[in-house]
């Protein structure tokens, strides 16, 4: 048997370099098949390459969501089972990977133990329902990343859409995101 139909393959999609090549190593020596990719176009090449088992993606990728690749994923092969990892985490954004064909959600910081509890262990951790509501401050967060991202990241575009003056964007930008 080859390595490939002996052990589950997986493609982690992050666009975070060291995350992704963390959890691909940790993954590998836990038995799985790593292929990773770190954006929209190099994870559909991938897929084409061969087909995975198993893939995890992050939500907010350069260019292209996570979203949009999942649906992509789905349409080139229905049986892939799709995990969502983001670390902007909410009710409405896991309600929506669900509702695109996710397997489940997780949100980071994750390691290799929580993705093998997803991907292989007997409840789905951070199912949709097992959520807490955020405090306003995060979903205020939350809120900022997702208009941020829509404007690639110009600021003063992102302080025009949200009705803020540009300083007070950057004063919120320059804390750390609030807890959950």
């Amino acid at each position: 048997m080859t390595e490939s139909t002996s052990t589950p393959s997986l493609l982690l999609i992050d666009d975070d370099a060291p995350l992704r090549d963390r959890l691909g190593r940790a993954l590998r020596a836990r038995g799985l098949h790593v292929r990773t990719a770190g954006d929209f176009d190099e994870a559909m090449t991938r897929v084409r390459e061969e087909t995975p088992e198993l893939a995890v993606v992050d939500l907010k990728l350069p260019g292209r969501s996570g979203l949009e690749l999942l649906s992509a994923l789905k349409a080139h092969d229905p049986a892939i089972q799709v995990w969502v990892l983001t670390g902007y985490g909410s009710i409405a954004t896991a309600v929506s990977a669900t509702r695109a064909g996710a397997e489940g959600y997780l949100a980071k910081p994750v390691d290799a133990d929580d993705l093998m509890e997803a991907l292989f262990g007997t409840g789905r951790p951070q199912s949709p329902e097992s959520f807490e509501t955020p405090s306003l401050a995060r979903v205020e967060w939350e809120h900022i990343q997702r208009v941020l991202a829509d404007v690639d990241g110009n600021i003063s575009e992102a302080a025009r859409r949200l009705g803020v003056h540009r300083r007070s964007l950057q004063r919120k930008l320059a804390k750390y995101p609030p807890r959950r």
